[in-house]
């Protein structure tokens, strides 16, 4: 019928001297028989599309917009990361290097191993300070508060009972500042022996004498054993037999 319908028209417009189209007519609808033509050859090229990206799904193929079938992870020649200008590692990977060898990057130091030269003093520099040319830097140690002097130096005698070492407790006293607490060292050794045993109170009276005159003076022990004296009705709570011993 189809046919037929098409012959009909044909004819009819070649009586009209072709000025009009040829249409056919499809559920009440006529339609140019060009556009069905191309809307056949359309369907044709989406079918062979689908086909040959369903057979080439498990080769990891894909499609375009025009058609062209691409390989995954190709980059499409036109675009502007072609191969000419990717700068990225062929094989995908890259060789685990930091780079510039340890040496690029922000707040980095260099290169492991690299020594620098000594930078020199810029005289024209408007900060340059003559002043500072000729500092000398040393370490300030605070002096010891009486807290802090207790809960340092009791450690230090404890080891000593250990030990025996009057030199190293000696050592040890002399990177303190001790300050004005010298004459506490007597008294913090004599306390703790007292509450101790009898090698103790031996031990602590060799350390003051090798103490005296290196660590602490005459006067610094004489200032010691009057402060005892004051506080010996606090030393017998502890220690019982302290006016004794």
């Amino acid at each position: 019928e189809l046919e037929s319908q098409s012959d009909a028209l044909f004819s009819g417009d070649e009586e009209n001297g072709g000025s009009e189209e040829r249409k056919t007519e499809i559920n009440g609808n006529w339609i140019p028989a060009t556009s069905i033509t191309e809307a056949k050859i359309n369907a044709k090229a989406k079918r062979r599309l689908r086909k040959s990206s369903s057979r080439d799904s498990g080769r990891g193929d894909s499609v375009s917009d025009n058609g062209e079938t691409l390989k995954i992870g190709v980059v499409v020649p036109t675009s502007p990361k072609g191969k000419l200008l990717d700068r990225r590692s062929r094989s995908g990977k890259g060789r685990g290097l930091p780079k510039k060898g340890g040496a690029g990057g922000k707040g980095v130091w260099g290169t492991p191993g690299e020594v620098y030269d000594v930078e020199e003093v810029d005289i024209k520099d408007p900060n340059y300070d003559d002043d500072q040319e000729n500092c000398v830097y040393e370490t300030v140690v605070l002096p010891l508060d009486e807290r802090a002097f207790e809960k340092t130096l009791t450690p230090i005698i404890q080891e000593y009972f250990e030990h025996g070492d009057t030199n190293e407790v000696s050592e040890m006293l002399k990177d303190l500042n001790l300050g004005e607490m010298k004459y506490s060292v007597p008294v913090l050794a004599v306390s703790l022996a007292l509450e101790g045993k009898a090698s103790h109170r031996e031990m602590t009276s060799k350390l003051i004498s090798d103490l005296c005159g290196t660590v602490v003076s005459k006067t610094d022990v004489e200032k010691s054993f009057d402060r005892l004296l004051k506080e010996l009705p606090e030393l017998v709570l502890d220690s019982p037999r302290a006016p004794q011993v």
